[in-house]
């Protein structure tokens, strides 16, 4: 049920991957590892039927995955989540962690895009004065 009383309608593994950007292989995947928070339903042929609680939950795990989590983590998180209430704690930690490796990697990312950026800007000031003959050439003395 959703939160306005309606019911609602289970969506195809074909949707969810269109929703969530996982591929159809992947969401098997997913629910093979134990990475779900829940049972995924079945109809009487066998075809799997997701939620709008599933969705969202695998929107999660794609940011958390995209980001660089590894795959233990992720299922440890899902793992977590199930037992329901009074693990926060741990979770909060589990995340945290992630957040500040997250952290480094930006910031680790931003020192190299600033040296990038000081090497375009130097190409960029030789070319415009016609003076780019001789950057990085080994036969100069000295090299920019």
């Amino acid at each position: 049920m959703t939160t306005t009383g309606a019911r609602e309608e289970p969506l195809s593994i074909s949707e969810v991957a269109e929703r969530t950007g996982l591929s159809v292989h992947a969401l098997r995947f997913y629910e093979r590892e134990g990475l779900l928070i829940g049972p995924v339903r079945r109809t009487s042929g066998g075809r799997r039927r997701y939620t709008e609680l599933d969705v969202d939950w695998l929107q999660i795990c794609v940011k958390l995955r995209e980001s660089g989590m590894p795959l233990a983590d992720l299922k440890r998180f899902a793992e977590l989540v199930r037992h329901g209430p009074g693990n926060e704690a741990e979770r909060l930690q589990l995340l945290d962690a992630h957040r500040q490796r997250v952290d480094a990697q930006i910031t680790a990312l931003e020192e190299c895009r600033s040296v990038i950026a000081w090497k375009v800007g130097v190409y960029a000031e030789h070319l415009s004065r016609g003076e780019a003959g001789g950057l990085w050439d080994p036969t100069a003395r000295s090299n920019t």
